[in-house]
Order: C-alpha cells, then sequence, then structure tokens
C-alpha cells in the first residue's frame, strides 16, 4: 500500500490529492506562518477597502438615478398643479360654450371633462416618473464581488471566473 504522506507526493491511491499539493507548496514556502498569516490579512484588508469603495460608487449611481426619478415625481406634481390652476378655467368654459351656448353653458359637464384631462396628463408624468425610479439596481458589482469572497478566501479563486 501507497504512503499518504505529502513528501512522497501521493495520496492512497497513488494520485496526487489537492490537500497534498496544498501541504507541499507550504513545505516548500520559505516564509513563517506569522509572515503568511500577515500577508492574508493584509490581502482581506485590501479587498475590504476595495468592496466598501465599490459600494460607494454604486451608491452614488443608485442616489443620482432615484434623485432624478424623484424630480421627475414631483415635477409631475407641480406641473399638474399649475395646469390645473392656469388653463382649468379656460378649458372648463371653453368646453361649457362647446357643449351650451354662449348664454346657457354647460359648467357641469365641462368641468367633468377638464378634470379627466388633468388625470390623464398627471398620470403620464408619474409612469414616466416610475419608469427612471425602476431603473435603479441597487448595488449589481457590489453584490457580484461579494459573493466571490468565500472561494478567494478558500484560494479557488478559478471557480469565480
Amino acid at each position: 500500500m501507497m504512503s499518504q504522506y505529502p513528501e512522497q507526493g501521493l495520496g492512497a491511491r497513488g494520485v496526487e490529492s489537492d490537500a497534498d499539493e496544498s501541504y507541499q507548496r507550504y513545505r516548500e514556502e520559505d516564509r513563517s506562518l506569522g509572515e503568511i498569516v500577515s500577508e492574508v490579512m493584509d490581502n482581506a484588508s485590501t479587498l475590504v477597502k476595495q468592496e466598501v469603495e465599490l459600494a460607494k460608487v454604486e451608491a452614488k449611481q443608485s442616489a443620482s438615478r432615484a434623485g432624478k426619478g424623484i424630480g421627475m415625481l414631483v415635477g409631475a406634481a407641480v406641473t399638474a398643479l399649475m395646469a390645473l390652476v392656469a388653463l382649468t378655467l379656460l378649458l372648463w368654459w371653453l368646453f361649457a360654450i362647446l357643449i351650451g351656448s354662449s348664454a346657457d353653458p354647460a359648467l357641469g359637464w365641462s368641468g367633468l371633462i377638464v378634470t379627466v384631462i388633468w388625470l390623464v396628463v398627471s398620470g403620464i408624468l408619474a409612469a414616466v416618473g416610475k419608469g427612471e425610479l425602476d431603473k435603479i439596481k441597487g448595488l449589481p458589482n457590489t453584490q457580484e464581488t461579494v459573493k466571490k469572497i468565500p472561494n478567494a478566501a478558500k484560494g479557488n479563486e478559478e471557480e469565480n471566473r
């Protein structure tokens, strides 16, 4: 039966295992355990700093998009209000005269028609603003790279590709 000792490079079945290869690399290293741990801690610290920086950049981009979407919704509300105040009277009277007559305007029906028109305009503006907000995807790059950390910590970076 073959030996499982890494010095001989072969496992129980005569094939080098990943653990044996890893142990061989460790035995060939000319560094102390403290140096290796220090390097691992430095690498982990760098990784965390990079992830935090990526999160900041993505958060800024998402906030910018959210601001644009909210601005559109506020613009929709203000525009609807101003338009209702300025144009409602004009349209109300115009429809009242068209439906009725100059002498006897149909104020009730014309008021209803004008209200429906402004509700449609408001709905369109709100839909555009909501569309802008729906484009926000959070922090997609950060989420993807954070998923890769466990494999990188185990030394299996190739599984992340």
